[in-house]
């Protein structure tokens, strides 16, 4: 049984609009880390789908590397 308050809310790529603007926040300054379970982190916000005809090696290998 799921434990429903534990699933954490999650978007995608049609549920973000980034807009170009001036900031005062320095890129060394952004952390987007996050974990994909309570064991794994991840250095970057992205997933690619688990499907040879989607990620070739070559994509898993260098997201693999960014962590």
């Amino acid at each position: 049984m799921l434990d429903r308050d534990k699933i954490r809310e999650g978007l995608t790529f049609d549920d973000v609009l980034l807009l170009p603007a001036h900031s005062t926040v320095l890129p060394k300054e952004v952390d987007l880390s996050t974990h994909l379970t309570a064991a794994v982190k991840l250095n970057t916000p992205l997933l690619s789908a688990a499907m040879d005809t989607v990620t070739e090696s070559r994509t898993a290998i260098c997201m693999a590397r960014e962590g």
